[in-house]
């Protein structure tokens, strides 16, 4: 019977063991980057830039619209020329090994051909997948702040 009881202990302290080690995580400075770099992409108008650090299946919900990529460059370039400058802040971030997501708030200031401003500010909230090339942005939401 003690033995029974003393295998079972070892078995359940080696099951919560190996659980712990399978629970890496990786640097949310990383994700930060990508998100960082996206908006810098937007900036340059680089869309080889913007689609690199995104997956695929990338979604971005903005206001009640839903783009892709294409249509996302599609909209952005509609707006050709402007410059706009972006402030990212308030992280929180949470990763582990092959995804991660983020909150954080963004302002923006913009100029548009018309030589027109505007600023906005939004709540902001990301995913991400680990691939083979390293960190994406799979999803992108984004709620003007009132």
């Amino acid at each position: 019977m003690k033995i029974n009881t003393i295998l079972r202990l070892l078995l359940v302290i080696g099951l919560f063991s190996n659980c712990s080690q399978n629970k890496s995580t990786d640097d949310p400075e990383k994700l930060k980057k990508v998100v960082t770099s996206y908006f810098e992409g937007i900036e340059n108008k680089d869309f080889e830039k913007l689609k690199s650090l995104t997956t695929d299946d990338f979604i971005l919900y903005e206001d009640g619209s839903i783009w892709n990529n294409d249509s996302a460059f599609k909209n952005i370039r509609r707006h050709i020329p402007f410059t706009v400058k972006y402030k990212l802040d308030s992280f929180k971030i949470y990763v582990d090994n092959m995804s991660g997501d983020m909150t954080y708030l963004n302002h923006a200031d913009f100029i548009f051909k018309d030589s027109s401003k505007e600023s906005l500010d939004w709540v902001e909230s990301a995913t991400f997948r680990k691939t083979e090339e390293g960190w994406k942005m799979n999803f992108l939401h984004l709620t003007v702040r009132r």
